[in-house]
C-alpha cells in the first residue's frame, strides 16, 4: 500500500495537479500530527465549496462586478497555492487575465475550467489520502 501511495503521488506531480508546495505541507506532518496534510487540504476543499459558489453568484450579477471576481479568484488561487494545487492555481491566474481585460465570457469559461481542475484534483487526492491511511 505504501509503494501505491508513493505512486499516486508521483503521477500527481508528473501530471501538474500538485506542486513542490505540497510537499512542504507533508514535511510539516508529524507523529503528533499524523494527518496534518489531509486536514489541511479538506480545509481547503471545503472553503472553496464557499469560494465557487460565491464567483457563481458574482457571476450571474448584472452589471459584473469584476473588481470583486478578482478578490474572490485571488483568495481561491492563494488558498490553491498554499496546498500545492498547481493546474488549479493556473486556471485561477486564467481567469484573473479575463477580470483584467473585463470579459465576462472568458471569465466565465476560465471558470468552468477552475471548477473541472478543483474536482479532479479533489478526487485524486480523496483517493490519494484513502490509500495512503490504509498504507499507515
Amino acid at each position: 500500500m505504501q509503494h501505491q501511495a508513493a505512486s499516486m503521488k508521483r503521477n500527481l506531480f508528473h501530471q501538474d495537479y500538485i506542486d513542490e508546495q505540497f510537499n512542504e505541507l507533508e514535511e510539516l506532518q508529524d507523529d503528533d500530527n499524523p494527518n496534518f496534510v489531509e486536514e489541511v487540504v479538506n480545509l481547503f476543499f471545503t472553503d472553496s465549496v464557499r469560494l465557487i459558489r460565491n464567483v457563481d453568484l458574482a457571476l450571474a450579477n448584472e452589471p459584473c462586478d469584476f473588481g470583486r471576481l478578482d478578490d474572490l479568484m485571488h483568495q481561491f488561487k492563494g488558498s490553491s497555492s498554499s496546498i500545492g494545487a498547481k493546474r488549479v492555481k493556473r486556471e485561477c491566474s486564467q481567469f484573473q487575465e479575463y477580470c483584467n481585460e473585463r470579459n465576462i465570457d472568458g471569465c466565465k469559461r476560465a471558470f468552468q475550467g477552475v471548477k473541472q481542475e478543483y474536482a479532479t484534483l479533489k478526487t485524486k487526492l480523496d483517493a490519494y489520502f484513502q490509500v495512503a491511511r490504509e498504507a499507515s
